[in-house]
C-alpha cells in the first residue's frame, strides 16, 4: 500500500534535480521548435524543481554530492533555456539572440567566481533567490513576449551576483 511508502530525503531530493532536468531538457526543445509558451509553461516547473532540489540539498537532507549536484544543474538550465533561445532567435531577431547569449555568459562567469572563491577558501554566499529571480525573469519573457527586457535584466541580475561575490572575496582578503 502507498501508506507504507517512504522516500528518504536525499531521494527526493535526487527525483527533484531529476524531474527538473528531464523538464527543463523538454523546455529547451520547445523554444527551439519556437514554441515559446508551452516552453514557459516547462521552463517554469524545471526551475522551480530545481529551486526545490536545491534548497533540499543546501538547507536540508543534502549531501556534498547533492550540493555539486545542484550547481551542475543549474548550469544546466541556462545552458539549454538560453542557449536554445539564442539558436531560436538568430536570423529572426539577432538583438534577443545576442542578449540570451550575454544573459548565458554573466550567469556562468556569476557561477564561476562562487566556484572559484569557495574553491581559495573564501566564504562566498550562494543564493537561491538570485537563481529564482532570473529563472522568473526567463519565463516570464517567453511566457510574454518580453524576451528584450527579461533577458536583460536577467543579465544584470547575474553581473550584480558577480560583483556582490566579487567584493565577498575581497573585503575578506583584506581581512
Amino acid at each position: 500500500m502507498l501508506t507504507h511508502l517512504r522516500i528518504s530525503g536525499g531521494a527526493l531530493t535526487k527525483l527533484a534535480f531529476l524531474m527538473g532536468a528531464g523538464t527543463v531538457g523538454g523546455a529547451a526543445w520547445l523554444v527551439l521548435v519556437r514554441e515559446p509558451h508551452p516552453g514557459a509553461i516547462l521552463t517554469g516547473a524545471g526551475g522551480a524543481l530545481l529551486l526545490i532540489g536545491g534548497h533540499r540539498a543546501n538547507h536540508g537532507a543534502g549531501t556534498p554530492f547533492d550540493r555539486m549536484l545542484d550547481a551542475l544543474l543549474d548550469r544546466v538550465w541556462d545552458g539549454a533555456i538560453l542557449a536554445s533561445i539564442a539558436w531560436a532567435a538568430r536570423g529572426v531577431d539577432e538583438r534577443i539572440a545576442a542578449v540570451a547569449l550575454i544573459a548565458l555568459g554573466t550567469s556562468f562567469l556569476s557561477s564561476y567566481v562562487r566556484a572559484r572563491g569557495a574553491a581559495l577558501g573564501y566564504t562566498v554566499e550562494e543564493s537561491h533567490v538570485t537563481r529564482g529571480i532570473r529563472y522568473a525573469l526567463v519565463v516570464a519573457g517567453l511566457a510574454f513576449g518580453w524576451l528584450d527586457w527579461t533577458l536583460w535584466a536577467a543579465a544584470t541580475t547575474s553581473f550584480l551576483a558577480v560583483a556582490v561575490r566579487t567584493s565577498q572575496v575581497a573585503k575578506e582578503e583584506r581581512a
